[in-house]
C-alpha cells in the first residue's frame, strides 16, 4: 500500500502515527513545504513573547521519520494532485528556508523573504515537477494566512504571523521597532499585539468589527475584553481598516479607511486563516471553504482523505459542515483519517469550536455556538458580576446546550463542553446552571 501525506503538521504526523499502528509494511511519503520537523504551531506567539526558546516549540525530533520508517519530501510545496492517475504532483524548487542551515545563511535568507513581506511560500514558484503515486492520500496541509488588501505591501518589516519563520523574521527586528501595527482582532491579532506588548513596543491593534474576538465571543464579552487590552496599554481602534502602507524601503505609515494615518516601523497581519487548498482540483475534488469530508475523513474520490484546518467536517453546535481550524480538532482528524486510510473504518463524531485564552486579568473560555440566530428554537441565558469581571452566556437549541462565553470563573467549562458533544438534554430551569456552584448531577436524574 502507497500511502502519501501532504502536509507535515500536527493532522500528518497523527495519520502518520496511527496507520503505523495498523500497517507496518505500506510506504509512506509525507510532504511538507517547511524543512524542520514538526512544531506546535500555537505556540509560535509564545516564542515572540520570549516565554519559550524557539528549540522548544518541536514536537517531534528529527529521527521521526526514521522511526516510523516514512519518507520525508520536505521543503516542497504541492502544485496539484492527478486524481485519475493518482498522483500528486510538486515543485522541484524549495518553498521555504531551513532553520537547520549555518545561521549566516538563515539570517541572509529571512532578510531577503521579508523584503516582499507576505507568506514566504505562499505562492507556487515555477519549476519541474515531480509525481508521487499513492493509493490512500491525505490532504493536510493546513491552512495560510488571511492575505490583507491595502497598497505597499513590497515595503519591509511587514510580517504575517503563521510560521516558525515568520517568527524568526519579526525577533531579527524588533531591536530596531518601537511602534508596532497589528491588523485583526482574532486570536493571532492578539497574541502578535500581546508578544510585542511583553517586548516593550507600543502596539496599536486595527479590529474591522466593533470589539476583538468577534468570531469566538458575544459583544458583552467582546466589550470586557476590549476594556481590558486598553487597561494594559495597548491601542485599540475598533471600525477601521488599512487601505495602503508607505515609506522608504520599510514600512513608515499606515493609512487607514477613516482618511487618518498611523506611523509604525512594523506591521504584524493577523487577520485570520484561510484552508491552503490552491493546489486541489475542485473540478474533482470537492470542497466549499474547506475540503468537504464525510465521518470517515473521506472526501468524494475513494482513497482521498483530508484533516485538520484544510479539511471541512460536521460541526457538532452548529449542525452543518464548517471548518474549525484548531489543534485539537486537527489531532482527533488526523487519527481518524489515520485508522480508515490503514482499513480500521472508525466514525468523526464531529468538530466543536472552542478556545481558551488568558487575556491579562480575564480568564476567557468559549464553546460552541456564542451568537445565534433569532429563531425560537434557541433559548439564552445569561450573569454578571462586572465588579468581579465575571460573566457568563449559555446558548441552548431545542433544549440541549449548543454553545457557551465564560468570562472568568471558568472552571465548569470541560463539563459544559460534554453537554454540547453528548446532547444531554436539559429539562431543569437553566439560569440554574449559570451558579458555579451547579450540581451538574441534576441532568442526570
Amino acid at each position: 500500500m502507497k500511502y502519501v501525506i501532504i502536509g507535515n503538521g500536527v493532522a500528518g504526523i497523527q495519520a502518520a502515527e496511527t496507520i503505523r499502528q495498523f500497517d507496518s509494511e505500506g510506504s509512506i511519503t509525507m510532504i511538507g513545504d517547511e524543512t524542520f520537523p514538526p512544531y506546535c504551531r500555537p505556540m509560535i506567539s509564545l516564542a515572540l513573547e520570549g516565554s519559550v526558546d524557539q528549540d522548544k516549540l518541536h514536537i517531534r525530533s528529527a529521527g521521526f521519520y526514521d522511526d516510523l520508517n516514512i519518507r520525508p519530501v520536505l521543503g516542497k510545496r504541492v502544485t496539484g494532485i492527478d486524481v485519475d492517475n493518482k498522483k500528486v504532483l510538486i515543485q522541484e524548487k524549495s518553498a521555504r528556508p531551513s532553520l537547520q542551515a549555518s545561521s549566516t545563511i538563515m539570517d541572509l535568507i529571512c532578510k531577503l523573504l521579508s523584503i516582499f513581506g507576505g507568506d514566504p511560500g505562499t505562492e507556487p514558484r515555477r519549476g519541474s515537477e515531480t509525481g508521487f503515486e499513492f493509493d490512500k492520500l491525505l490532504i493536510a496541509t493546513g491552512a495560510d494566512p488571511r492575505p490583507v488588501k491595502a497598497t505597499g505591501l513590497n515595503l519591509k518589516n511587514i510580517f504575517y504571523m503563521r510560521t516558525e519563520v515568520h517568527v524568526r523574521q519579526m525577533l531579527e527586528i524588533l531591536p530596531g521597532a518601537k511602534n508596532a501595527l497589528v491588523l485583526g482582532g482574532g486570536l493571532v491579532g492578539f497574541k502578535a499585539a500581546y508578544g510585542l506588548l511583553c517586548r516593550g513596543l507600543h502596539v496599536t491593534m486595527l479590529i474591522r468589527s466593533d470589539y476583538p474576538l468577534s468570531m469566538q465571543v458575544d459583544e458583552k464579552a467582546g466589550r470586557m475584553i476590549l476594556d481590558q487590552l486598553s487597561e494594559h496599554g495597548l491601542e485599540v481602534k475598533v471600525g477601521v481598516e488599512v487601505t495602503g502602507f508607505e515609506g522608504i524601503k520599510k514600512v513608515e505609515r499606515a493609512n487607514l479607511s477613516d482618511k487618518t494615518a498611523i506611523a509604525c516601523d512594523m506591521v504584524v497581519v493577523g487577520k485570520g486563516v484561510l484552508p491552503a487548498l490552491s493546489f486541489v482540483p475542485r473540478d474533482k475534488i470537492q470542497a466549499d471553504l474547506g475540503i468537504l469530508v464525510d465521518q470517515h475523513m473521506e472526501t468524494n474520490i475513494p482513497g482521498i482523505f483530508a484533516a485538520g484546518d484544510v479539511a471541512q467536517s460536521v460541526d457538532i453546535a452548529r449542525k452543518i459542515s464548517w471548518v474549525n481550524a484548531i489543534w485539537p480538532e486537527a489531532v482527533e482528524q488526523g487519527r481518524i483519517a489515520g485508522m480508515n486510510m490503514a482499513g480500521r473504518q472508525t466514525a468523526y463524531k464531529g468538530s466543536l469550536s472552542r478556545n481558551v485564552i488568558r487575556i491579562f486579568d480575564l480568564d476567557v473560555m468559549t464553546a460552541g455556538l456564542v451568537n445565534p440566530p433569532s429563531d425560537p428554537s434557541y433559548e439564552v441565558v445569561s450573569s454578571d458580576n462586572l465588579r468581579l469581571n465575571i460573566y457568563r452566556k449559555l446558548v441552548f437549541r431545542n433544549d440541549k446546550l449548543a454553545g457557551f462565553v465564560m468570562v472568568n470563573a471558568i472552571e465548569q467549562g470541560g463539563i459544559l463542553m460534554s453537554l454540547i458533544k453528548n446532547e444531554i438534554p436539559v429539562k431543569i430551569p437553566k439560569a440554574a446552571m449559570l451558579e458555579p456552584s451547579f450540581n451538574y448531577n441534576q441532568l442526570m436524574m
